[in-house]
């Protein structure tokens, strides 16, 4: 029984839909399996009372047919698992692949809460296990229900008294089995929160080795692994603790159950109710029962696992999504890039107000600055320009359009954003730039000019397929912001956000940047998320804000002159001699 909604496997089963003739083959096959079952039951109770009395010539005999039957019986097996085994390999693959789907629809601020290990491990061992889950379940699981009903139907052909003792016994292993499935569904989920978490303590690491040695923070960091990795054992423990128990207990049950049903079946004997031969054959069968109930009990345990891991994976299809596109979409020719936000209002959470009723007009071709102290909601305005959030009251407009009605692919690609904290994917260095896109070699080569990245890309080894390595380790932070550059103009997008593009390079890397930023910089409006002031002096306006509204606005020079929010913020910077002091 499912106990949960969230972890029900009957939400799966509409993925086996496309698999319909496999599964109606394997099922065939299946029933060929379990009726040789009753058949071989009777050829024991034939076969033991020959023995009994030498009777060779039908020993072998029936030997022969055993043979024959089970023969019959594994190819029977074979092609019932052999067909079976296609169908949940593909829905976990389907499951994940849907999930991952699900995944990049997310909001990017419930997004970047989750832990980037905790996500990879639903999608991995997660996903793997559903599948395992609903193999074991068509392959195993089945066959055994149907070869206890139908060894136990033989069976109450052969003496239905007997077997009523028998099935006496049955709700009292059911009972004993749900209440362990029970236990063990909640000590899975708890250990696979904890690997979970073990995985994101992990990347963390990895990625975080340098800054660690730069501490001497090794110990520390070893400590707090092996903290994670005592956990995730005594949360594992307490599983498979729980496992150890179930097994002896119930193989206890049946044992006391077997023994029972000989002493009936000799009292039966002894009072001329039943002969030998009916009773070797009701004891095979019984005896037959075992191996299935054994299954039973297992993946039962594993169902229960398997809950744990569809409750974590539906956990992420109830994350909250980025806002659909509307019907009616409004398409946008020939962008010129001017954008106004009119009364916006935004925040991420209740009475956390980031932009409070912001009005913000920048030119087309023009290029505007966003200057201001840390939660001042600089990097809030690129996100509703993105439209990866949308205000709570207000519109943003581009060319007088308002986004919230264009379609978001369109909406995106009239705007490029080049990041403060880079990200490529591993493989070619075309493919960094091309990032999915489809166009001709020439307009790639044209990009990477543009961006000053050409150059030194033809001299690597492989020029443009050469292999970028993880985190782009083979290649140097400018050379990689160039690429950055490149790939963010490669579209001819309208308008250009950059967000500090060249604060972590150092000064030779910085001006090679600064060169590519000029360049694709022509021709576009730009709007730049600026930290270091000095990288601002140039822009046509200046927006000063804090705590979500515009405080000054203006040239540098105007707001260097006036005093006020931009003056203080340029003398922390000491750029003492653009103010005149």
């Amino acid at each position: 029984m499912l106990s949960k909604p969230e972890a029900s496997f009957i939400t799966v089963l509409p993925l086996l839909r496309p698999h319909i003739r496999q599964l109606v083959g394997g099922v065939l096959f299946m029933f060929i399996y379990v009726a040789c079952w009753p058949l071989l039951a009777s050829l024991a109770g034939q076969l033991i009372p020959a023995i009994g009395r030498g009777e060779l010539v039908t020993v072998i005999r029936v030997i022969s047919i055993a043979l024959f039957v089970f023969l019959v019986q594994k190819i029977a097996q074979f092609a019932q698992d052999t067909l079976f085994a296609g169908p949940s390999l593909r829905i976990s693959q389907d499951l994940r692949s849907d999930l991952f789907r699900q995944l990049q629809k997310i909001e990017l601020r419930a997004l970047e809460k989750l832990s980037s290990g905790d996500i990879t491990y639903r999608l991995t061992e997660d996903a793997d296990r559903i599948g395992e889950v609903i193999y074991k379940t068509i392959q195993d699981t089945t066959p055994c229900l149907l070869q206890l009903i139908a060894v136990f139907g033989y069976m109450v052909y052969l003496d239905w008294k007997l077997s009523l003792a028998t099935l006496l016994l049955a709700p009292l292993v059911a009972i004993m089995v749900g209440k362990f499935g029970e236990k063990v569904m909640i000590a899975a989920e708890n250990s696979q929160k904890k690997v979970s978490e073990l995985a994101g303590l992990l990347g963390e690491a990895i990625v975080g080795l340098p800054l660690v040695r730069a501490f001497a923070a090794e110990k520390w960091l070893q400590e707090r692994f092996d903290q994670e990795v005592d956990q995730h054992r005594s949360a594992r423990y307490q599983t498979l603790k729980l496992l150890a128990l179930q097994h002896p207990v119930v193989g206890f049950i049946e044992a006391t159950g077997i023994l029972a049903i000989l002493a009936i079946g000799a009292s039966r004997i002894q009072n001329g109710e039943l002969d030998s031969q009916g009773f070797s054959s009701y004891i095979a069968a019984l005896l037959m029962l075992i191996d299935p109930i054994s299954h039973l009990t297992t993946n039962f345990n594993e169902l229960k696992q398997g809950q744990a891991s569809l409750k974590r994976l539906n956990s992420i299809k109830n994350q909250p999504r980025e806002i659909s596109d509307i019907n009616d979409f409004k398409p946008l020719s020939n962008p010129k890039g001017r954008i106004e936000f009119k009364n916006v209002i935004f925040n991420y959470e209740r009475n956390t107000q980031v932009l409070n009723n912001l009005n913000l007009e920048i030119e087309a071709g023009s290029i505007a600055a966003l200057v201001g102290p840390s939660g001042a909601g600089k990097s809030t305005i690129f996100s509703l320009l993105l439209r990866f959030n949308r205000p709570q009251y207000g519109i943003v407009t581009l060319d007088g359009l308002n986004i919230a009605e264009m379609k978001a692919n369109e909406l995106r690609t009239h705007l490029a954003l080049v990041p403060q904290r880079l990200t490529v994917f591993s493989g070619k260095i075309s493919d960094a730039i091309l990032f999915g896109r489809k166009v001709t070699n020439e307009q790639l080569i044209k990009a990477a000019k543009l961006a000053n990245a050409h150059q030194f890309i033809i001299e690597l080894p492989e020029g443009y397929n050469t292999i970028l390595e993880e985190r782009a380790s083979n290649i140097s932070g400018g050379q990689l912001q160039r690429i950055a550059i490149a790939r963010a103009v490669l579209g001819n997008p309208s308008v250009l956000l950059l967000d500090e593009a060249t604060s972590a390079l150092d000064a030779e890397a910085e001006d090679e940047v600064q060169l590519a930023l000029r360049q694709a910089m022509q021709g576009r409006t730009v709007v730049v998320i600026a930290h270091r002031l000095s990288t601002v002096q140039s822009a046509d306006i200046i927006f000063v804000l804090d705590n979500g509204i515009i405080v000054q606005k203006g040239s540098h020079d105007e707001l260097v002159k006036s005093k006020g929010r931009y003056r203080e913020l340029c003398e922390r910077q000491f750029i003492r001699q653009s103010i005149g002091s």
